[in-house]
């Protein structure tokens, strides 16, 4: 169990070098925080909670290394709260009771909040997350759980509906290239002293290499410069071909663990997408070998579905969703069967990233765009006072017209014309094609 101290510095006990990189470079305040603006970026959700002392209880979802953990410290430290922190994976609800009667204790003595973090909170089952229940609700303790899983799936109703969800995101190949370029120039927490020299390209193709996680990046780094040895002048020259070694060398750490993760699934995704059910099938079986979650492979295919293949093939997310439920009744050896029929089946598939690029697009409008009102044409008119308002006023219905298709402006003023979706002629987005041309007649499609 974990509390108070929340940022020794990392030389305190047996030299700052007994300490990893990835926890050293761990950021102490919101203004070294990296990443993960659309929450803590000013005037944000998460922003607007701190700035206003009202803590909640949350839960923080996304993958590994995208700053959960560090957060979740940065906002005790924030708020001056006894901060206690614990692993769901070897921790059950005796612990738990001990924490709440040292919050009670911290209350009544110090006049203080807990927050009680607790990483990995899906690992808790329905009985242990029940247990927590009063105590948030009650107040006692501000939970800031921390999930790779989904919530909706892994979180008890109960709890899920007295947390603000926080999603994370995977950092950014340039943010995770910022960190990098921090550790080998901070001399006191970082490699500053240790005179490295690494090219761009080294660096950048470890922020490639780390599919998002920042800590996977910085223990590569560590890894490269401990196995690279001083020239005459001290210095520690980085090449790309100690950056093989060092991937190599990382690679046997994680075969030996199960920890290959980012490698394997990325080998099955580019599979998939590069219409291979043979390597599919191999890396899915490399994976299930190495102890991977055969759920989590799942919630892949299903995300492949929608990213990669789209509405070239409507079939390929129920088949996705499918081969999750089927596995789900049958467990493990059999339900195995059932992920091997999906992945092949999305290899085989007709490919579009039509749909995947046109919400990108959408969010990108989102962000960027003003928030205009929805227009009064398209506005429900429910009441008396509604319609004299102009409510409803104008609009077509598409159904009094031949074909069911009327063409009128759907979108707010300034969005007006604008394309998001442009499906591609393969499989059944073909069909979509015509369908749109026919409808759309200004608008182009490939």
């Amino acid at each position: 169990m974990e509390t108070l101290n929340l940022f020794g510095k990392a030389g305190e006990e047996g030299g700052a070098q007994t300490v990893p990189l990835a926890e050293r470079m761990r950021p102490q305040n919101l203004e070294e925080f990296v990443g993960q603006q659309h929450l803590v970026g000013k005037g944000k959700l998460l922003w607007e909670v701190l700035s206003r002392d009202t803590l909640p209880s949350m839960l923080f979802w996304g993958p590994p290394g995208t700053g959960k953990t560090t957060l979740a410290r940065i906002i005790a430290q924030k708020t001056q709260a006894h901060f206690v922190s614990l692993s769901a994976v070897l921790v059950g609800v005796k612990e738990v009771r001990e924490v709440i009667a040292e919050a009670m204790r911290q209350r009544q003595t110090a006049h203080r909040r807990t927050i009680l973090f607790l990483d990995e909170i899906h690992r808790f089952n329905k009985a242990q997350q029940d247990a927590l229940l009063p105590h948030v609700e009650a107040g006692r303790i501000t939970l800031i759980g921390a999930t790779t899983e989904n919530p909706s799936f892994s979180i008890i109703p109960a709890l899920l509906s007295r947390c603000l969800v926080f999603p994370f995101h995977a950092l950014t190949e340039e943010e995770i290239y910022s960190l990098l370029l921090r550790a080998l120039h901070d001399r006191e927490r970082g490699l500053g002293q240790w005179q490295v020299e690494a090219a761009p390209q080294v660096l950048r193709q470890m922020a490639s290499l780390a599919n998002g996680d920042v800590r996977f990046a910085l223990n590569l780094l560590e890894l490269a410069v401990l196995g690279t040895v001083p020239d005459a002048q001290g210095r520690r020259l980085l090449t790309v071909e100690r950056l093989e070694e060092a991937i190599e060398q990382k690679k046997l750490l994680y075969d030996r663990s199960g920890e290959e993760h980012y490698n394997l699934i990325s080998a099955f995704h580019k599979s998939m997408r590069g219409s291979d059910p043979d390597a599919a099938l191999y890396w899915l079986g490399r994976m299930l070998a190495a102890g991977e979650d055969p759920l989590y492979i799942a919630r892949r295919m299903i995300r492949f579905a929608s990213e990669d293949v789209g509405n070239a093939d409507p079939q390929a997310l129920p088949m996705a969703v499918a081969a999750m439920q089927a596995f789900q009744f049958l467990g493990q050896p059999e339900g195995e069967l059932a992920l091997a029929q999906a992945a092949v089946y999305l290899a085989t598939a007709p490919k579009s990233n039509a749909l995947y690029q046109a919400y990108n697009l959408v969010q990108q409008d989102i962000q960027e765009q003003p928030a205009l009102p929805v227009p009064l044409h398209l506005r429900n008119a429910p009441t008396r006072l509604m319609r004299e308002l102009g409510y409803g006023k104008g609009y077509q219905y598409a159904h009094d017209f031949p074909g069911q298709f009327v063409e009128q402006a759907y979108l707010p003023p300034n969005l007006e014309g604008r394309q998001y979706y442009v499906p591609k002629r393969v499989g059944y987005e073909a069909t979509i094609v015509e369908r749109l041309q026919r409808w759309w007649k200004k608008r182009r499609y490939p």
